[in-house]
């Protein structure tokens, strides 16, 4: 709470053993209290932090910065005017069989992007709001890309465990 709250956070990168072990970790739920100045100050920094022009990213998980607690933010590109928006303690309940390929990079593994081919095109996801509200929605597209990543950020796995994934599935 010290910091100015339009001061971007520090991500942390995979190039680093203290800060890829924390990447590594799974995050646990948010306790939503209403009107908690602590939560409401993190999750404004977290949004300066991924729309801040050095890092120009499209979602952000809080473990990205240090903070193990599943917070994310989400860049809407099904929405009009592609707003970002906040999810507290979100979890995709199913994911659909038709798949789809998307090139995706990461704000912790700076300077590299690779072509996935195993996100589910459409998924269901349930979370909840600041205000404490638990909502369910349908999310499609390149927007349910970012869901799932950030959303595995939570659960300690990174976009690129994918790919090794997507390797021994297609080995004969």
């Amino acid at each position: 709470m010290s910091e100015d709250s339009l001061r971007p956070m520090r991500i942390f990168k995979i190039s680093t053993v203290e800060d890829s072990l924390i990447l590594r970790k799974k995050s646990s739920n948010v306790k939503i209290i209403p009107n908690d100045p602590v939560l409401k100050y993190f999750i404004k920094r977290l949004y300066v932090t991924v729309t801040d022009s050095s890092n120009m990213g499209v979602g952000i998980a809080a473990p990205q910065v240090g903070i193990l607690k599943n917070i994310i933010w989400v860049q809407r590109f099904d929405k009009d005017d592609f707003p970002f928006e906040v999810y507290l303690n979100p979890k995709i309940i199913t994911y659909s069989e038709q798949k789809q390929t998307f090139r995706e990079g990461c704000l912790s593994i700076p300077d590299r992007s690779e072509t996935l081919n195993t996100r589910a095109f459409s998924i269901d996801i349930e979370y909840n709001t600041i205000e404490g509200d638990h909502n369910t929605e349908t999310v499609e597209g390149f927007t349910s890309v970012i869901f799932q990543h950030e959303i595995d950020h939570l659960n300690g796995i990174l976009y690129v465990d994918h790919l090794e994934k997507e390797r021994l599935d297609t080995s004969p």
